[in-house]
């Protein structure tokens, strides 16, 4: 791997000579000072898009301006805000810490790298990138869009999710990281490799490319590598869409450790493969549909999140409003007040769907 000072220097200067002369993304988050602001961007932009996480910072950002707005609204409310993002254990782990720098800090952002990685749900790149844009300290960002320069324009070869790959990746970042320009450069990194040396990426526009050893040695392709291979989980959800005659629909929050916490839903029967109609008869508890009661088909959804693959599907009942539910935490909630409750995406794109709001 050549990795050379003239290489090294070539690479920090012709990056940051990029970004102020040529770099024309636009985001509202990149001219941003403010701590609490940069970390609510950078909670919602992990595992997310940036064109998808716009919307919702600028909803964010509206709603609650300031580290203290956020500590005390409603958790249904912020997880309705937030819905639609998924990943909702990053929704919990933003309201403890909003909650935590108002209570302990008295709603002042640490302004140190560790005291910011000291917070809940704030790991090493997001204390780096606080750190850097609304301190100017000399920290370096590592994401999957810096792994991507970085091993293609050095021809990195170790796999940068192994222990090894992490540490070698790191100590380079921080040695090319311009101390004087920490902010311009780990935004300029992020933005060439979410641009320019994508994972399709446009070489001939890379302000790099005149010693980019993948490029040089055909090599583009291949790098950067990954060791570990994903194991995908499939589950299969029956939700049972309980109506009483008034017009009513009952759900229930997600209280359990998994996916979805603390988000609501219709009557879940989860089973190790789909279920039809007749299957499913057989596993609904006798105290909510009788022999003669219609079980009616409305529908599938499937959601492929990292790790499990999730196949949903919808059947809908007339029961009486006092029936007994054999679940904790239900409840009887108007159709017209869904629109109140935060659900799980794939439970929303059915209701939206369906005309339940």
């Amino acid at each position: 791997m050549k990795t050379g000072k003239h290489q090294k220097d070539f690479f920090t200067r012709e990056l940051l000579e990029w970004h102020h002369h040529e770099n024309s993304r636009s985001l509202p988050w990149k001219s941003e000072k403010d701590p609490y602001k940069i970390w609510l961007s950078e909670i919602i932009l992990q595992q997310t898009r940036a064109a998808q996480g716009l919307p919702y910072y600028l909803r964010f950002t509206e709603r609650y301006p300031t580290v203290k707005h956020l500590a005390i609204a409603k958790d249904e409310d912020v997880f309705r805000l937030w819905q639609g993002l998924g990943y909702y254990n990053r929704c919990k782990n933003l309201l403890a810490t909003a909650r935590s720098i108002a209570d302990e800090l008295n709603g002042n952002f640490p302004d140190s790298y560790d005291a910011i990685l000291e917070l809940k749900g704030i790991g090493p790149y997001t204390a780096a990138a606080i750190a850097s844009f609304a301190y100017g300290l000399p920290h370096a960002v590592v994401d999957g869009n810096v792994y991507r320069v970085l091993a293609r324009y050095f021809g990195i070869e170790t796999a940068y999710d192994t222990t090894e790959g992490k540490k070698q990746f790191q100590l380079l970042a921080q040695e090319l990281l311009d101390k004087n320009e920490s902010a311009a450069y780990n935004q300029a990194i992020m933005d060439l490799g979410a641009t320019v040396c994508t994972p399709s990426p446009a070489c001939t526009q890379c302000p790099l490319q005149k010693n980019c050893t993948a490029f040089q040695q055909h090599m583009v392709e291949l790098l950067p590598v990954k060791s570990k291979k994903i194991t995908v989980r499939k589950r299969f959800f029956h939700y049972l869409l309980l109506h009483s005659e008034d017009e009513q629909l009952w759900i229930s929050k997600r209280e359990e450790k998994d996916i979805w916490q603390n988000l609501f839903q219709p009557f879940l029967i989860e089973h190790t493969y789909s279920l039809d109609a007749a299957e499913l008869r057989s596993l609904v508890p006798s105290s909510l549909l009788k022999p003669d009661d219609a079980l009616v088909y409305e529908g599938v959804q499937k959601q492929r999140l990292t790790h499990q693959f999730i196949e949903t599907k919808f059947f809908s009942t007339t029961v009486q409003s006092d029936v007994r539910i054999d679940a904790a935490g239900g409840e009887w909630v108007k159709l017209n007040e869904l629109k109140k409750f935060p659900f799980p995406r794939t439970i929303v794109s059915f209701l939206e769907k369906k005309l339940y709001f």
